[in-house]
């Protein structure tokens, strides 16, 4: 089995040799194991508060293999709004919920709960169900890596 030691940014040119996708929540994961999608099992060692972003590359304490890391798709609720204050109004009460939250100019993404659902409906967006690549925003005290 691998051992994924080492975490880098995306590099469009870096030659990959296995891919990894993840759900939002399995890239916070710094130590579990997983199978690539070539069937490969990895195992995360990474240091503590890594938090994966799609197109981060991770190798082995050798640096002889790279992996890279993409988004996996995963039931998701994108809310859209009529006006930019309205949406930056569901913002601010899914953040007091604490709630992981794509933030977008145009939309909000957070996975699939039917009590956030109904709440943001109440504001008078628009809540549809999908399947997509979930990219919450990370926190203030992470840096965009983890490291």
């Amino acid at each position: 089995m691998l051992t994924l030691t080492h975490c880098f940014p995306p590099d469009p040119q870096a030659a990959i040799a296995l891919t990894l996708s993840l759900t939002a929540d399995d890239r916070t994961r710094s130590r579990h194991r997983f199978a690539t999608e070539e069937g490969e099992e990895v195992h995360l060692k990474l240091p503590r508060g890594t938090v994966l972003s799609h197109g981060d590359r991770l190798t082995d304490d050798s640096g002889n293999i790279m992996v890279l890391i993409t988004a996996k798709p995963e039931p998701t609720l994108m809310v859209t709004a009529d006006t930019p204050l309205d949406l930056l109004r569901a913002a601010y009460h899914l953040g007091n919920r604490h709630v992981p939250l794509e933030i977008k100019p145009n939309y909000l993404r957070l996975t699939v709960d039917p009590v956030l659902k109904a709440l943001v409906e109440q504001l008078g967006l628009t809540v549809q169900e999908e399947t997509a690549p979930f990219h919450p925003e990370i926190g203030a005290y992470h840096s965009p890596h983890g490291h």
